[in-house]
């Protein structure tokens, strides 16, 4: 198991892969359709998009964190 302090970018990681599975994919069919090879085109755009969403998400994090504390209003 990983320890609690790593807890961040676990769930970084994490979300970043789907995110960028789920997006590459939707991305993927819609430019090209159900063609032959979907599946390696998909997983090449996938690689890319991964690569490129985990450190993203790393960087933005306390950004995204301080917009949402302007919007949500405390209990």
């Amino acid at each position: 198991m990983i320890p609690q302090r790593y807890s961040a970018y676990a769930f970084s990681f994490f979300m970043s892969l789907l995110m960028s599975g789920i997006m590459s994919l939707v991305i993927s069919l819609f430019n090209v359709g159900w063609v032959d090879g979907i599946a390696m085109i998909w997983l090449k755009a996938w690689a890319f998009a991964f690569a490129v969403a985990f450190p993203t998400i790393i960087a933005v994090t306390p950004l995204v964190r301080k917009l949402v504390a302007l919007v949500v209003r405390p209990d």
